[in-house]
């Protein structure tokens, strides 16, 4: 059966008939062909390059151009899978003309399907006027890296009964504005499980247990591209790192004791036209 690309509606359908929805978040053109051909559903061209890719603490230095030109990259990369660029800090913030502006960026020069940003009830007005203008958006609730200093810090959201209340209404009232799915980052399960109950639209949860309905994770964080710090909620299903240092260490050792390159590896010439230079 051929595969077909997916869309917003595709999206839908899987809330309606139960089917778990899979989302990464990838950055580059090599990664999103690789993602795409396994058959990964969404791909999230997440700020989180500011932390995995450009080596910076927080997503907070992202720019737009940065996230266009990785979204590009990853589009350029995708055959079926809906990519969805991540709106960096500041670029909706100060004004809702602005946001819309740069949206709408996300999808004339990066060429994604839909764009994700961070907030609740506060964005809504923005959130509505991108869906009149033709821009699918994807929500973002519970702990919201570009907040992370007005959090002080990667902490759980929605524990107390006032945060919980707030986070059901924030999905609410995202759903009434028109966003097409909502991430859940860092949310209790049972909470997670019981907003998803209440709303239509899909929920995409990372840290929020099975009861969404769908997941993401960092391509990175799924294959163990670093030794450092892996959140609890990501599951490391390859140990890449081991894996590449060990290729290279082997390149090197090859390198250095000439095993590498081996005739194979090499191409011939006549040795009548070696005699004939001077």
């Amino acid at each position: 059966m051929e595969r077909k690309p997916i869309t917003t509606s595709t999206i839908r359908q899987m809330k309606e008939e139960g089917k778990p929805i899979t989302m990464i978040t990838a950055y580059d053109y090599a990664m999103a062909r690789n993602v795409d051909e396994a058959g990964i559903d969404m791909i999230l061209v997440g700020d989180s390059v500011g932390n995995v890719m450009l080596g910076y603490s927080s997503t907070i230095p992202v720019t737009m151009d940065a996230m266009i030109h990785h979204t590009q990259a990853v589009v350029r990369g995708t055959k079926y899978a809906l990519v969805v660029g991540d709106m960096p800090f500041m670029s909706y913030q100060a004004s809702e003309a602005e946001g819309l502006l740069n949206a709408g960026r996300f999808l004339k020069e990066g060429g994604c399907t839909a764009i994700k940003l961070e907030g609740g009830s506060e964005v809504c007005p923005l959130v509505k006027k991108m869906v009149t203008a033709g821009i699918p958006v994807m929500g973002h609730i519970g702990l919201t890296p570009q907040s992370v200093n007005q959090f002080g810090g990667f902490k759980v959201q929605g524990k107390d009964v006032a945060a919980a209340q707030k986070l059901v209404d924030d999905a609410k009232a995202l759903e009434a504005a028109g966003a097409f799915s909502i991430v859940l980052e860092c949310v209790p399960a049972a909470l997670a499980a019981k907003v998803s109950e209440m709303i239509s639209i899909p929920t995409i949860g990372i840290g929020a247990g099975n009861g969404c309905g769908g997941q993401v994770l960092v391509c990175n964080d799924l294959l163990g591209f670093s030794n450092g710090f892996t959140p609890k909620f990501a599951k490391k299903y390859r140990n890449l790192h081991k894996e590449i240092v060990g290729a290279v260490s082997e390149y090197i050792n090859d390198v250095r004791d000439r095993s590498f390159p081996a005739p194979e590896h090499t191409f011939k010439i006549d040795d009548e036209v070696l005699e004939k230079l001077y």
